[in-house]
């Protein structure tokens, strides 16, 4: 498989000024704010200027049943924190209210974080772009039911959207957390290969075991690579480039989506590895060189000055541009303090994978991939419309089994002089006063370029909507809906 480390690559990039208004409540990490920050700083190292800039469409609850139940997300549209009385039945029976909790504007957020990675997803199908980002994506915990702050699972929806144009679809990730919704949706499945790097053991969701290798057609396409705490930059690559080079040269996909969760990084409040941006970022780099239809998503992060740190350099990255070390000045530039740099620094913690336990792992991996068969064939079958609405069948009944919280089991590493909404509230409230408020948009402000874009070159192109040049529909692969206990029906 051919690769060009520095060809120039057409990038589009998803971005919708309500997000960092959406709010979790006081106390949780998970923090929409840092996408808007993270806007803000590549916006201020002039990135904007080198890719196309959209607004994306909020999903239907047609493109979102393409995956999730239709009682469930009737459920997700329906409930505010004005009326959680009259659903506590469904709240437990979908998983809401701790780790998932309802907010003003829940189903908003969930329209545009699956919005952002299908319009990517489809972008990338029609040929009208080499990279597609949505940092308001990578919500790979969500399945029959909301986990580990994830309602709708975007990337199983971009993911079947894809599934229509190309034959085998590769799915890394490289937050600290497994994937489970999207190798749980794929599990049965050849199309779809899961490749996730995750720490593993008495953490959060508790899935991505190393036997853990798929079922029936899907038996050796899911790869899991279970780490210990404090892994850095050396030992990541040491693992991430072999394993993704063999399954790259086995599997040989046609494009690629990879997960980019920032709670990998150094000193995240959740996490316990010791990554810094240069190590996150060259998986990216890595991917990007083999020259196929890559779409770029958020994920987990809550530490939140590093993940935009972290997602402005791999946009960066995605871009083939050098950004300077010296943090531009930025709407929110306290919060990068004391040192207003964009690198981070790894902390002095044990790494505690040694040579010995990555090489066996790594060796486990191998002998698994040496059982696929080389490149699987699929049928050839009739590409659907885009973002054609299809009927989805009803799910089962969610399984019974004890669910583990993202909270209490997650080590909370919170270092000095953290910026969040939740912390500093105590005091003088929110940081950032602005709330989401539902408002009417006018038609021609649907139509205009996201916010503090201005008309520069490469902003605000027709597809910013759906019905314009881009459709942005939903996913299935063949056509497919919801199959079972959140399993992604794809054609065989």
């Amino acid at each position: 498989m051919s690769t060009a480390p520095h060809s120039r690559k057409k990038v589009c990039y998803y971005y919708d000024s309500d997000i960092g208004n959406y709010y979790y409540g006081q106390g949780h990490p998970m923090k929409p704010h840092r996408i808007r920050m993270t806007h803000n700083l590549l916006l201020n190292y002039g990135l904007y200027r080198k890719m196309e800039i959209y607004r994306p469409h909020k999903a239907t609850q047609d493109e979102m049943t393409k995956f999730h139940s239709d009682d469930y997300i009737r459920f997700i549209r329906s409930i505010r924190p004005d009326n959680m009385n009259e659903y506590n039945k469904q709240m437990q029976k979908f998983n809401v209210g701790e780790d998932c909790p309802v907010f003003d504007g829940l189903y908003e957020f969930c329209q545009l974080s699956s919005g952002g990675s299908i319009a990517g997803a489809v972008k990338l199908n029609k040929q009208a772009c080499d990279i597609a980002v949505n940092w308001a994506g990578g919500l790979h915990h969500a399945k029959s039911e909301a986990s580990g702050f994830c309602y709708v699972n975007d990337i199983v929806l971009a993911i079947l959207e894809l599934l229509k144009y190309h034959q085998r679809v590769l799915y890394i990730d490289i937050d600290i957390h497994h994937g489970d919704g999207v190798e749980e949706a794929f599990y049965t499945t050849d199309r779809v290969m899961t490749v996730s790097f995750h720490k593993y053991g008495e953490y959060f969701p508790g899935t991505g075991d190393l036997r853990d290798i798929g079922a029936g057609k899907g038996k050796y396409y899911a790869v899991n690579f279970p780490l210990r705490d404090g892994i850095d930059d050396e030992s990541y690559e040491s693992i991430f480039v072999p394993i993704l080079t063999k399954v790259m040269e086995t599997y040989q996909p046609s494009a690629i989506v990879l997960q980019c969760g920032a709670d990998s990084l150094s000193g995240d409040r959740l996490g316990c590895f010791n990554l810094t941006l240069k190590g996150h970022a060259k998986c990216v780099e890595f991917v990007k060189k083999y020259n196929l239809p890559l779409l770029l998503l958020g994920g987990g992060g809550y530490t939140i000055r590093n993940v935009a740190r972290c997602w402005t350099f791999e946009t960066a990255v995605a871009l083939s541009t050098d950004i300077a070390n010296e943090l531009p000045y930025n709407d929110y530039f306290e919060y990068f303090g004391p040192d207003f740099k964009l690198h981070i620094s790894p902390s002095n913690m044990a790494n505690q994978n040694t040579p010995e336990y990555l090489d066996k792992i790594k060796t486990r991996l191998f002998e698994n991939l040496r059982m696929l068969p080389h490149a699987p064939g699929v049928q050839s079958i009739a590409i659907p419309e885009d973002g054609l609405a299809e009927e989805s069948e009803d799910e089962d009944k969610v399984s019974p089994d004890e669910r583990i919280s993202i909270r209490a089991s997650d080590k909370r590493i919170a270092p000095d002089n953290e910026y969040s909404d939740s912390e500093d509230e105590g005091e003088g409230g929110r940081r950032d006063e602005r709330t989401f408020k539902p408002k009417k948009k006018s038609k021609t402000s649907e139509e205009a370029p996201s916010a503090n874009n201005g008309t520069e070159e490469g902003v605000g192109k027709k597809d910013i909507m759906s019905g314009k040049e881009e459709k942005a529909g939903g996913g299935g692969g063949g056509g497919g809906g919801v199959a079972g206990q959140g399993e992604a029906k794809v054609e065989s």
